[in-house]
């Protein structure tokens, strides 16, 4: 049994890296004494992050204070399954007569499968690969950049699963550049999804080239880029987009950036207040993961070059509602760039 306990003192950041690192969605808040003091999911995390707060804040504000438990000895498999279920509860903690934490219960331990939504059947995604791959030259004069390698698979390859992994089969590629190959490469793999290629007579950007396809789509979709590979929940992104009702939602990693000298702090007289030592900054960074609803594609407009970014600020002058889902840094490998491309040579 994987140890998922924290206290409330831990930061958000280290919050994150543990569940990055145990590969699950919710954590045990504990006390000294092990005594249960309530569960931080993943969601706990995005929503506060959303709020504004700092990642390296502690938890105490943003964690559950009022899990559903059973007690070690009254409960059986029947009643460990509907308190799962109609709780939507992704781990079910098993107390000690005293409320000290005995164990948990996992999804996987109750129904023997791990929890899978099914929401994402019929969803299509969209991989934008009409680019042609200049940061990575010269490779890129050879191969698109969807079919450069990492480890044992191409990157597009890659991409895919994560999408079939939850169910979707629907897949459309804009290409361009090298776009014989991309198809050579499909036709000969004889994949069991659907792949249907957007030809882009001359290139249009990052979304430009879904204008003349908007008719095909009818409910909301994926778009990705090409040399992305997110390790996320993507129908609990897909949830997201849906239950708070955005027109467009954009996938986005948290970053960390150290300036590596003191920074100086002047007061209103300009005189030395303070001396910050190699302050950090965090960020929030587009991961190039979307989500669109087909109304958005009326943004774009018809046989130009334009760019997702160009489309987001459209839709935010327009006043749609467009919503940010966070994940942790280490979920997003961009291998777009020699320095991320090298580290994807590791990447599982």
């Amino acid at each position: 049994m994987k140890n998922l306990t924290i206290k409330p003192e831990i930061s958000i950041r280290d919050a994150m890296k543990l569940l990055g690192e145990t590969g699950e969605k919710c954590l045990l808040v504990i006390d000294s004494n092990r005594k249960l003091l309530g569960t931080l999911t993943d969601g706990d995390i995005r929503r506060g992050i959303l709020k504004g707060m700092d990642i390296d804040s502690d938890i105490k504000t943003i964690y559950s204070k009022k899990p559903i438990v059973v007690t070690k000895g009254k409960y059986n498999t029947e009643k460990a399954r509907k308190l799962l279920n109609d709780n939507k509860q992704i781990l079910l903690p098993i107390l000690e007569e005293n409320e000290t934490l005995a164990g948990y219960l996992s999804w996987q331990d109750v129904f023997g499968v791990q929890r899978k939504n099914e929401i994402l059947k019929g969803v299509s995604a969209v991989i934008m690969a009409g680019g042609k791959g200049t940061r990575l030259e010269p490779f890129t004069k050879v191969l698109p950049k969807p079919l450069m390698p990492v480890n044992d698979k191409t990157v597009i390859e890659h991409i895919i699963e994560k999408f079939t992994f939850f169910g979707i089969i629907d897949f459309y590629l804009t290409v361009n550049y090298k776009s014989r190959i991309l198809k050579s490469f499909f036709q000969e793999l004889q994949p069991e999804y659907s792949i249907k290629f957007f030809d882009e007579t001359e290139p249009l950007g990052t979304v430009g080239g879904l204008k003349p396809h908007k008719e095909k789509f009818k409910d909301p979709f994926f778009v990705t880029n090409c040399d992305i590979i997110i390790d996320s929940d993507y129908s609990d992104i897909y949830n997201f987009h849906k239950s708070n009702e955005n027109d467009l939602t954009l996938v986005a990693s948290t970053k960390d950036f150290e300036i590596p000298y003191g920074i100086c702090e002047l007061d209103k007289k300009g005189q030395l207040s303070d001396i910050n030592e190699k302050p950090k900054q965090n960020f929030l960074a587009n991961t190039g993961l979307y989500i669109l609803n087909p109304d958005v594609l009326n943004l774009i407009p018809k046989d130009e070059f334009f760019n997702m970014t160009e489309l987001i600020k459209n839709a935010n002058k327009k006043k749609m509602k467009v919503g940010v889902y966070p994940i942790e840094d280490s979920k997003w490998l961009d291998i777009g760039q020699w320095s991320e491309y090298r580290k994807s040579l590791k990447f599982d």
